[in-house]
């Protein structure tokens, strides 16, 4: 299957949306078609050997839309500005061909606004001939809609602006032709061209809206340097960002951006990484410190080595995931979307019954009471702001997690965190700093030291290269490990000079035999201080072991509490020993911990704890956490560990700190909270609006205003989410 993503212009309403999927997804060929009204894109995966993006997007072009693959960003934002600007001059023209009509109705409200009356506005031939234009010309995009839309067996919102409209222009044609020998005709040409301005006022408004949700990526975006200082053969030399490439060494000078990922060959500095991570303070960098494009060198000058350009950068990566995410579609949103496919026939249904109540029994045989009602019932029933009030909540949402360092991967993953009741918590790396140390050691054996640094010198495991680290530190020699082994949740063996050695925990001393109780009241001792002992023996009797100790983050206590407070359980759960782990538990405020787990045991635990009805979140930072993080109802990866795991996640926290999971889940239900609000406001205009209007309350022109002001509502109660503030 390959994947297409799609810029598609035309929808104005869920259904538009909803029939684009329906058509797509009954194609031969395609797994899911994915269309996001928000955002104007859809996502289709397909099989190329049955069909081609052209025929796709032909499809599209006949179900009424324009469809065409991906533009640039700045392409895309300077054709939604040109739209901006052709909604502005339509709606303009619109406005200035309905006052006069406008006016013309103020004047017969019951209201004493002791407006002049002027004959030339009461003019049928003049009323004439300031609609025509703005049926025609100016409300030519909802017939063409209307057209397509009901040519594929739907209806969607231009069905309905297109019936309520031409209903009131043609009947007050048919009245004006009928009295042209004499008699008072009864008008409603300007309920037609009023209700048009409405409608497009209102959209004019919502793309103005629309245009704020993107603000996040517009943000991200502005971070990029555009310029870098290549050294070349010792001169240094100004080039656009473009040109540079994996390999070059950059010049980074205080108070610039850091061009591209890298790593520092030469200087010292520090580096605020706070427009990446989150983190507000800044992070020393010397000689081998990797360094993430657009953060700000702060204090002294640098020399980088370029390791990652283009799309390939983190911040690119970054902007990729929100993308996604906004254009993704969150469950709530399918309800919604499935309630505007059918809400549309229900309404002009309801419309027609509506009329025939009025013209038979209630006003009977008064053609214009009865029309007048039920415009009003299709006008107020249009559901815009339905279709709007999932995803604007989710593009705000994911943009301000971005800003914040919470990058999630689809607006499913927003969603579901909400639902989160019980936490696991990985230790070495999560609620550690995953730079551990050797404390300890005891020596059996005079060459100890040196077999046991050799031993691990393989493994990428943060305890073997905590030992490594000390042996480099300390001056030991090393030998080169042949035929190296790691046995996952035990420890490591390899052969050293025709020597046998194995490092690791209990389990692996037993699983071999090998003697261990002399050293075990010590090693209890060590553990009881939270300190993790590596066994070492050599050809099959223990050598001496070594004690580890890893230093808590400094907000995982915090962080812990916050997650307590907040009414979620949360579990530890590592391939430490029970006492290390009860230590640790004991500093952070965790009771509940699962200790000498192995890594492939660690997604049982998450089924586990969701057997007993829980929605669980797994966060973690290592390769052996993947598995976990891929079963959990949220995984949640810690962006400074391993990439596997966080391309597992659905959830990355870009910095460690450990209190961007609260905030994560604090996002997840603010912006939940406000999707929600968004509904109820969608829906409780249709709800009040339609009996309201059905009994002959409600003037055709105010069903346009509170139809046009419900789409905006919610798309400006969507944004008042970027005015929330994360603890």
């Amino acid at each position: 299957m390959e994947k297409v993503e799609l810029d598609i212009k035309g929808m104005t309403c869920a259904a538009c949306s909803a029939r684009i999927e329906k058509g797509l997804n009954r194609m031969e060929g395609i797994d899911q078609a994915s269309v996001n009204l928000t955002t104007e894109t859809g996502t289709i995966s397909f099989n190329p050997e049955v069909l081609t993006v052209e025929q796709v997007i032909e499809k599209i072009s006949n179900l009424g839309y324009e469809a065409q693959e991906k533009e640039s960003r700045e392409q895309k934002e300077l054709d939604k500005k040109e739209e901006l600007k052709k909604k502005k001059r339509m709606l303009i023209l619109s406005v200035l061909l309905s006052f006069p009509l406008l006016y013309n109705m103020l004047v017969h409200l019951p209201f004493q606004f002791h407006f002049p009356m002027l004959d030339l506005f009461m003019n049928p031939w003049f009323q004439f001939a300031l609609a025509t234009p703005v049926q025609f010309y100016i409300g030519r995009n909802f017939y063409t809609g209307a057209y397509h839309s009901l040519r594929n067996k739907s209806a969607n919102m231009d069905v309905l602006v297109a019936l309520g409209t031409s209903a009131a222009y043609f009947y007050s044609v048919a009245e004006m032709l009928r009295t042209i020998n004499g008699g008072y005709p009864n008008l409603y040409f300007e309920t037609s061209a009023v209700l048009i301005t409405l409608v497009l006022l209102g959209k004019y408004l919502e793309a103005r809206a629309k245009g704020h949700t993107t603000d996040a990526i517009k943000k991200l975006l502005g971070l990029q340097a555009k310029e870098a200082i290549l050294l070349q053969d010792g001169v240094e030399i100004k080039v656009p960002l473009e040109s540079v490439k994996v390999g070059d060494t950059l010049v980074v000078k205080p108070g610039e951006k850091v061009p591209v990922d890298g790593v520092v060959i030469q200087g010292l500095s520090s580096v605020d990484e706070s427009m990446i991570t989150g983190e507000s303070l800044p992070v020393s960098k010397g000689t081998g410190s990797p360094v993430i494009g657009a953060t700000l060198n702060k204090n002294g000058r640098i020399l980088i080595r370029t390791e990652k350009v283009g799309k390939n950068t983190a911040l690119a990566g970054i902007i990729r995931i929100v993308e996604e995410a906004q254009g993704s579609k969150a469950p709530i949103q399918r309800l919604a979307d499935l309630i505007s496919g059918i809400f549309v026939p229900v309404v002009v249904t309801l419309a027609l019954l509506t009329w025939a109540i009025w013209f038979f029994l209630v006003s009977p045989r008064s053609f214009p009471d009865s029309l007048e009602v039920a415009i009003a019932v299709l006008v107020i029933a249009c559901p815009c702001a339905l279709g709007l009030a999932t995803p604007t909540s989710i593009m705000v949402g994911t943009g301000l997690g971005a800003e914040k360092g919470i990058l999630f991967k689809g607006g499913e993953y927003l969603e579901s965190a909400h639902k989160v009741d019980a936490i696991l918590l990985d230790k070495t790396g999560t609620l550690t700093e995953g730079k551990p140390s050797v404390t300890n050691i005891i020596s059996l054996y005079d060459e100890f030291p040196m077999y046991a640094l050799s031993v691990e010198a393989p493994s990428e495991h943060p305890l073997a290269q905590a030992v490594v680290e000390y042996g480099k530190q300390v001056g030991i020699k090393m030998v080169e490990a042949q035929n190296f082994s790691a046995i996952p949740g035990h420890g490591v063996s390899a052969e050293i000079e025709s020597h046998k050695v194995l490092a690791g925990s209990r389990r692996l001393l037993k699983q071999e035999q090998i003697e261990y109780t002399f050293l075990e009241e010590m090693a209890l001792n060590f553990e009881e201080e939270g300190k993790t002992v590596i066994f070492v023996a050599i050809d099959g009797t223990l050598a001496g072991m070594l004690a580890i100790a890893d230093s808590l983050k400094e907000t995982s206590k915090e962080a812990v509490a916050r997650m307590l407070a907040m009414g979620i359980d949360v579990v530890m759960i590592t391939g430490d020993n029970e006492r290390t782990a009860r230590y640790i538990g004991e500093r952070v405020g965790i009771k509940h911990i699962y200790a000498s787990v192995l890594p492939g045991e660690k997604a049982a635990k998450v089924k586990e704890l969701q057997a007993q009805g829980k929605k669980v979140a797994m966060v973690g930072d290592g390769i052996n956490d993947a598995p976990a993080l891929a079963v959990a109802d949220v995984g949640m990866a810690i962006g400074t560990g391993a990439d596997v795991a966080i391309e597992t996640a659905a959830v990355t926290l870009v910095s460690g700190d450990l209190m961007q999971i609260p905030r994560a889940i604090e996002l997840s239900r603010k912006t939940m909270n406000n999707i929600r609000q968004n509904l109820f406001w969608a829906l409780i205009y249709n709800v009040i609006g339609i009996p309201v209007a059905a009994f002959g309350l409600l003037s055709p022109w105010v069903a346009g205003a509170a139809m046009a002001f419900s789409s905006v509502s919610v798309v400006l109660n969507a944004l008042r989410l970027k005015r929330l503030q994360l603890n």
